[in-house]
Formats: C-alpha cells, structure tokens, sequence
C-alpha cells in the first residue's frame, strides 16, 4: 500500500489477504497517518510490514511503536551495516531498540519477559536491493537481529548493471540465490511476485510471503479493465 486507504485496506482483507506492506519509503504516509493506520490494519485481522522510510533508528523504532508486525529496512549495504541498522528493531542485549511505553507495551509498564515476547514476536527484513547485500547474505541471515530477508528486484537488477527489472534469467538467479541462502539460514524470505512468473518462483523456492499486487497498479488495472469492457462492447 502506498497510502493510508483504509477503503482498500478492508477490500484487501475481504479478498482474502493475509498482511499488507506499507511503502513508507515511497508512498505518501506521515506519522499521524501511521499512528491510526497500523492499529486499522491490525485490528482487520492484517499482518503489517511496515518498509520504513530509511535505514536509521527513527523510522524504524517509530514503524515498531505504532504496532507493525514488522519492518522491513531499505538500502542494506551488506552484513556488517544490517547489524548495526537492524539492531534498532530488538531490544538490549540482543539489539539496541529504545523502549517507549505506549500501545506496543498496553500504556503501562514492562518487564523482561515482555521484552523477550517483543524480540521473538517482532521481525526484522533487512532489504536485498544492492551488491553487497547480494554477496553477503549468507552473513546477513545470519545475524541474531535479521529474522529473513525482502528481495528488492528492481533495485538489484540496476545495481546490479542490468538495467531495468525485466525478469530476466539473471535476475531470477539472483532472487533463487537468496531463496536459497533463506533456506540455508531456517529463515524466510519475501518477494513483490506481481507477475505469474514470480508468482510461480515464489512458490517454487517457498517464500514465506509474496506481495501480490500494489494499491496503485490494482487500481490502474480496474479502472482499465473497465474501460478495455466498455470499448469491446461497441
């Protein structure tokens, strides 16, 4: 989803998905937006992976405060910044995440057993969008912190010198290696599967989720679905 539609939002539960991935990095959310939405989508019986706006300790302890299931971090250079970046989503000693005491901790107080329901409850995607995540991801799914990984295509494939993102047979070597180092680790792996060929690797190489569809792209194939009906009935 790239906006706080809650409309959409309740359509996408009633067709029958399962969680929703907020694009905060490039859709139009602000905080007070997020602060209302996360708590909607949860309270709809939606799983929320919040991509948060970057890489830093704010967005990601401000994605975990208002109630995402989990953050999914961007422009992951490799292993040693993933432990350092995706640290901020657990909590001392494993990581380094503040403590706030508002809707994630019930308004009250907390105690060590809740910080260990927090770090086992929380997940963590370090982004596969980069070389140097690609080349160390045996590394990063290591990490205590990491809890598995969220392939970005399109990013990969132009960093990667390729150009745009065309499916091509390289491209689906890169998403299979990661798949395949996810298995390696016992940890899962998530992939934007809009087409029927990423759907059917996704489900080939077992990724523990495939994003389907963006809110913009499902409304732009309505809207010409519709029109493309009208023009074949003239």
């Amino acid at each position: 989803m790239s906006s706080p539609h809650a409309a959409a939002a309740e359509m996408a539960k009633m067709a029958g998905y399962d969680f929703v991935v907020l694009d905060i990095e490039h859709g139009a959310f602000d905080l007070k937006d997020l602060e209302r939405f996360i708590p909607l989508l949860r309270g709809l019986g939606l799983e929320v992976l919040s991509k948060v706006l970057a890489a830093e300790r704010g967005p990601i302890q401000q994605a975990l405060d208002f109630g995402s299931d989990a953050v999914v971090i961007p422009h992951i250079q490799g292993a040693e910044h993933a432990a350092h970046v995706c640290g901020f989503a657990k909590f001392p000693p494993l990581g380094d995440r503040s403590y706030a005491g508002g809707r994630v901790a019930a308004y009250g107080g907390f105690d060590d057993a809740w910080v260990r329901e927090q770090d086992r409850r929380t997940k963590c995607f370090p982004m596969v969008e980069g070389e140097g995540a690609l080349r160390e991801i045996a590394a990063i799914l290591a990490l205590p912190v990491v809890d598995g990984v969220f392939v970005g295509p399109s990013d990969l494939s132009l960093r990667r010198e390729r150009g745009a993102y065309a499916r091509s047979e390289e491209d689906f070597t890169d998403i299979v290696s990661v798949a395949e180092a996810a298995a390696a680790a016992g940890k899962p792996w998530i992939l934007p599967a809009w087409s029927p060929e990423e759907k059917a690797l996704a489900r080939e190489h077992g990724a523990a989720y495939a994003a389907l569809t963006m809110e913009h792209g499902a409304l732009f194939q309505g809207l010409r679905s519709a029109r493309a009906g009208m023009e074949a009935a003239e």
